[in-house]
């Protein structure tokens, strides 16, 4: 009997050790340090965030063979009071080689440009007229039928002047050649406009050139980068200035029917000249 008491007490006394043990023993606190790579709630930042990449740097911007910075106006942004261009950014020709042998040249007005005969006053080697932006004149006022631009008339094409203003010596003036846009054929010589026709009908026509110094023939097939003539100031009897007018012609649909018609060369120029001054054709 005495046996079984000592036994309970036993028990008893093991029961209150294990309670004081399970409520008063001290236990190490829990690691309360997030995981860097565990879960995440919505919302909290990254602890390891990646680094921000190193941006790129900006292009250096076009130069001409002079060292000189290139840039363009619009497509129908013409100079004031001139008349209303047309405002389309559209290729005509894709790939198309410049017109102008060599990579310097200036696309802007020579009626409305400094010594012409609606511009300020001046002489046509006024550095304004040998600088940058470029500006169109395709749809310049002019009296010729032209149904692309929004009066329905207008300059047919594109003035472009030559790499500087022409020295007094006629020799030097052979460094300034107009050159052929693609492979074609010559279809047209009158004095001082020659027809260019590529091989998917296209047309494209040099004003200007001196016709003391064609360097092709009626008839003439050629290729692309062929040297044709000399941009010169000749216009019969009276001289103008020294620029290529350079015009592409080529079917459109119009009013429903399609068409052979001028058509502006301005974009197809800015991105032939912008492969020419960056090395990707022979220059």
């Amino acid at each position: 009997m005495k046996s079984m008491k000592l036994s309970y007490i036993l028990a008893a006394a093991v029961a209150v050790i294990a309670l004081f043990l399970l409520f008063f023993w001290e236990r190490p606190a829990p690691d309360r340090t997030p995981d860097p790579d565990g879960p995440h709630e919505p919302g909290d930042p990254d602890p390891n965030p990646d680094p921000d990449p190193t941006p790129d740097p900006d292009p250096a911007p076009p130069v001409d063979s002079a060292g000189i910075e290139v840039s363009f106006g619009d497509p129908g942004d013409l100079v004031e009071e001139s008349g209303t261009g047309l405002e389309l950014d559209l290729n005509f020709a894709p790939g198309m080689r410049f017109p102008v042998e060599r990579p310097r040249a200036f696309a802007n007005s020579q009626v409305y440009g400094v010594g012409g005969l609606h511009g300020p006053a001046g002489g046509q080697c006024d550095a304004r007229n040998y600088s940058y932006p470029w500006r169109d004149n395709f749809c310049e006022t002019r009296g010729y039928a032209t149904p692309m631009c929004p009066a329905g008339t207008g300059h047919q094409g594109q003035d472009i002047r030559p790499p500087h203003c022409p020295p007094a010596q006629p020799d030097d003036q052979r460094t300034f050649y107009a050159v052929a846009t693609f492979d074609g054929q010559i279809t047209g010589l009158h004095r001082h406009v020659m027809t260019l026709t590529d091989t998917v009908g296209r047309q494209y026509k040099y004003l200007h050139l001196d016709p003391n110094q064609y360097e092709v023939a009626l008839g003439d097939l050629v290729s692309r980068g062929q040297r044709l003539g000399v941009i010169s100031n000749y216009f019969g009897d009276t001289p103008t200035t020294y620029h290529l007018h350079f015009e592409m012609r080529q079917s459109v649909e119009l009013g429903g029917a399609y068409v052979m018609t001028p058509v502006s060369p301005y974009v197809a120029l800015r991105e032939a000249y912008l492969r020419l001054i960056e090395g990707d054709e022979d220059a």
